[in-house]
């Protein structure tokens, strides 16, 4: 074929080509533009629910990992090793793949994901509904580094979407983690754009408040402060200044409409104490349960205790029962009526025609103020539907007192905040406090809401309360008469220069070489 003919027929192609080109430009179905997405509130909105669903999923082992490694519970069940992840965890005997620890740091950084999502895509200025999602979204990064830098002290700074480039995030330093945490919040809370309750008693804010924001940001002051490679005795004030804001906006306060026992009951969800909760739903079709209830109801799944239904579920498994010293810590300070409302004794739970039927491990004490009624139970007897609760009113005032009793002020606004914890529990008013008075308030107050680990972290206070841990557990026969039995444990407790932090999990360092792994694992 000779050239020209050549160049004619391409020439013909290409006309007939460009003439049918436009049939061709046929939108692709199911594919979503990414930049237009974010363009609609509607989809924010999606995006926003994704994140806090994401969070609430991480509760469960949140929960049992942070409560296990205390002074306060043993991890009992019906036998000692039961469980033996938990029991790792109250020995102090775990390593780099406990699966509570990988599933914790793993969903801490699953809601970073899902926060970074918004924050890079999401431009808060084309409505409200975006500003709101960006401000929401701060908070929840910030809290999420929160945990991660108390527990593990020194994690991957991730504040943007990674590209495979940049996916082996070496470890971040405390000033660049800590920095990252107080601006999330200062920008989260300066935007205007976080939810604020209506009133004392509105029940229906569900979404993270700018009160919320301030208590984090007071207790990551509070941290702050401790952290020696900040140095920076000042951020007690500033804690004091920013709880100070929360205790005087009046919309949250303790909660008295029923006994401190029975707060966590469903019914009692977002009560007037609540600053941030998880919401479960309890309709048929969306029905979301949580396990964690039926993991510390009394050991009757193999029916190793006989319970009344109107005392306490039956089929729990008593992975959490309370230690003497904790008893003994509430009998000595006179704690009475809060005691009584946190745990109860062999002869109150017999008094209750309560029997046990063979040994279980249990130094003669059993949990109550998280307890679940047999008709509370849901999905087979396997959860229930109560929230998520992240924080309420007495930390912030126990936190307060902290940061003014560091800050010089011993008898004004750090025995105020005390006083009011200790009046709920019927105690007596005390003119000045010491740390002591109120690190012994946040122990008996919090019994079992997963915050006493993280305290013993930062008072110091770890490696003496938590060095027996694994040495000796209770075993407590159908008569009560309850015996310390060795566990065998070669190697246990607490150690100094290891246990200040958690492992990062074995598939984090071997994924990702970059990540130096916490000294002694």
């Amino acid at each position: 074929m000779k050239i020209n003919q050549i160049i004619l027929a391409v020439a013909t192609a290409l006309i007939t080509f460009s003439s049918c080109s436009d049939k061709l430009d046929i939108p692709r179905k199911g594919v979503l533009d990414k930049d237009a997405y974010y363009e609609n509130d509607e989809n924010i909105e999606s995006a926003v629910v994704s994140m806090y669903l994401q969070l609430r999923g991480g509760e469960f082992n949140s929960l049992f990992c942070k409560n296990m490694l205390t002074d306060d519970l043993y991890c009992a069940g019906a036998e000692y090793n039961d469980n033996p992840d938990l029991q790792s965890l109250n020995d102090f005997t775990f390593n780099t793949q406990e699966s509570y620890i990988e599933n914790m740091f793993t969903n801490y950084y699953k809601v970073i994901y899902k926060a970074n999502v918004i924050l890079d895509n999401v431009d808060p200025e084309i409505s409200a509904v975006a500003k709101h999602a960006v401000a929401d979204a701060r908070v929840f990064r910030a809290f999420c580094y929160f945990e991660l830098i108390t527990l593990w002290g020194n994690p991957p700074v991730v504040d943007h979407q990674l590209a495979p480039s940049e996916y082996n995030v070496p470890n971040g330093t405390k000033e660049e983690l800590w920095g990252m945490v107080e601006r999330d919040l200062k920008s989260a809370i300066e935007s205007g754009a976080l939810a604020k309750k209506s009133g004392l008693n509105d029940n229906t804010t569900w979404r993270v408040t700018e009160h919320f924001a301030k208590s984090l940001l007071g207790k990551s002051y509070l941290w702050m402060a401790s952290e020696t490679e900040l140095n920076d005795k000042s951020y007690y004030a500033n804690a004091a200044s920013v709880l100070d804001e929360v205790i005087d906006s009046k919309l949250y306060d303790l909660f008295t409409d029923a006994e401190f026992g029975d707060m966590q009951f469903p019914v009692y969800d977002m009560n007037c104490e609540s600053l941030f909760e998880s919401i479960r739903t309890d309709d048929n079709e969306h029905l979301d349960y949580n396990l964690a209830p039926v993991m510390y109801g009394w050991r009757s799944y193999g029916n190793e205790m006989t319970i009344p239904g109107d005392v306490y579920m039956t089929g729990g498994f008593g992975f959490c029962t309370p230690t003497k010293d904790l008893y003994d810590s509430f009998v000595k300070a006179g704690d009475l009526y809060r005691l009584g409302q946190t745990m109860k004794t062999y002869d109150e739970i017999t008094a209750m025609k309560v029997t046990i039927n063979v040994p279980v491990v249990s130094a003669g004490y059993w949990l109550w103020k998280n307890r679940v009624l047999e008709n509370e139970k849901v999905a087979g007897g396997w959860g229930t539907v109560r929230n998520a609760r992240w924080m309420r009113f007495a930390e912030v005032l126990l936190l307060a007192a902290e940061a003014h009793y560091m800050n010089g002020d011993p008898q004004g606004k750090a025995a105020q905040y005390v006083n009011r914890v200790r009046n709920r529990a019927k105690l007596s008013n005390l003119s000045s406090v010491s740390l002591s008075d109120i690190k012994r308030e946040k122990r008996h107050e919090f019994v079992a809401e997963s915050l006493r680990f993280q305290d013993l972290l930062r008072w110091g206070d770890a490696a003496d309360a938590l060095k027996e841990n694994g040495h000796y557990y209770p075993e407590c026969p159908p008569n009560g008469i309850v015996k310390m039995v060795e566990t065998g444990n070669a190697v246990y407790g607490f150690k100094t220069g290891k246990h200040e932090h958690l492992p990062y999990p074995f598939t984090e360092t071997s994924l990702n070489p970059n990540v130096k792994q916490n000294p002694g694992y």
